[in-house]
């Protein structure tokens, strides 16, 4: 589960045995949301967090996209 940056206090996570779409998980002591990195960049599952917390957070994650989509390549590769 290699940590690929900190948006927040709140851990962005790749996991290495995890299915397409290309996506983060962002982790905090609260929950987590689930932002989707290909393309336009989406939530697609929030847990423990208000939804305007969940939607800085995945406008963070756009901000990085690409940096993340190269990780998320790096560990499972190309399509």
């Amino acid at each position: 589960m290699p940590v690929v940056m900190r948006i927040a206090g709140c851990r962005v996570v790749i996991f290495t045995n995890d299915h397409r779409p290309p996506h983060v998980h962002i982790i905090g002591s609260d929950g987590q949301v689930v932002v989707s990195i290909e393309d336009d960049p989406r939530i697609l599952r929030i847990e423990g967090f208000s939804d305007r917390e969940a939607l800085k957070l995945a406008k963070e994650v756009g901000a990085n996209a690409d940096t993340l989509l190269k990780e998320w390549e790096v560990i499972h590769g190309k399509k």
